[in-house]
């Protein structure tokens, strides 16, 4: 892979982002995953609009407003094997099951689900379903791709602006992207945003930044950097947040 690979890049965006049975890649390919970071946002664009056609389908089939809503987050889920709600989880655990940064990054490690890490998940599942129950009744179902691409924008800021907190572990194989490379994503589901929500999507936003801010912080103070699981968490949040916000604005 080179420099100027953006298809192999956008390739391994997909490979290290979402579980479809795409081809497989080298070895040598996920050296260079910092660079494929620009890619995030068309990934979350992606398993965003595979949600939203879901609940299109469910909801033309006659199924309830309620079933359509879970069936769009369910493929969503299933598409990227559910590995941001683990990071959300493990960090939930870590940051507030620990009393030293040593203490949480080995509770963060564990693959065991403590009871932070639950209430964690359902809070989130819980309003992200409500919002999209919100949506979907009301035809605003493009705020499903705007939020997957736009909170997935936040996980190269966080990996440019926050050093890794620990020497292994998923995000520091994937390497520390440049600030450009970080801008590049940004760029890129910023105009994802403004071609599909309009210029209400200056909003989101500022809203998908706040919330990537308040993660930074707080993993920074917690851990003194970021991981993978912070990454999930970041995603998490920011597309809870923009969610709810675009239920709000329809």
């Amino acid at each position: 892979m080179t420099k100027s690979d953006p298809l192999r890049q956008l390739h391994l965006a997909f490979v290290l982002l979402t579980r479809l049975p795409l081809p497989h890649l080298p070895d040598a390919a996920f050296a260079q995953g910092a660079r494929a970071v620009w890619a995030y946002p068309l990934v979350g664009l992606v398993v965003g609009a595979a949600g939203a056609a879901t609940g299109q389908l469910a909801l033309a089939a006659g199924l309830p407003l309620l079933a359509a809503a879970a069936l769009a987050l369910a493929v969503m889920i299933i598409a990227t094997g559910a590995m941001h709600e683990d990071g959300l989880a493990d960090t939930a655990d870590g940051f507030w099951g620990g009393y030293t940064p040593a203490r949480r990054l080995e509770i963060m490690r564990d693959s065991q689900i403590g009871t932070y890490g639950v209430l964690a998940l359902v809070v989130a599942f819980v309003l992200r379903l409500a919002a999209v129950m919100a949506l979907l009744g009301a035809g605003g179902w493009a705020a499903l791709p705007v939020a997957a691409a736009l909170s997935r924008a936040m996980m190269p800021t966080l990996m440019a602006t926050l050093p890794p907190a620990r020497s292994d572990g998923l995000s520091h194989s994937v390497g520390r992207p440049t600030n450009g490379a970080a801008a590049g994503a940004a760029l890129l589901a910023g105009g994802i945003t403004l071609a599909i929500w309009g210029m209400g999507g200056l909003t989101l936003l500022g809203i998908a930044a706040v919330a990537a801010a308040l993660i930074a912080a707080l993993a920074r103070r917690k851990i003194g950097g970021q991981t993978g699981d912070v990454l999930g968490a970041a995603q998490q949040t920011s597309e809870t947040a923009l969610l709810l916000a675009c239920a709000a604005l329809i």
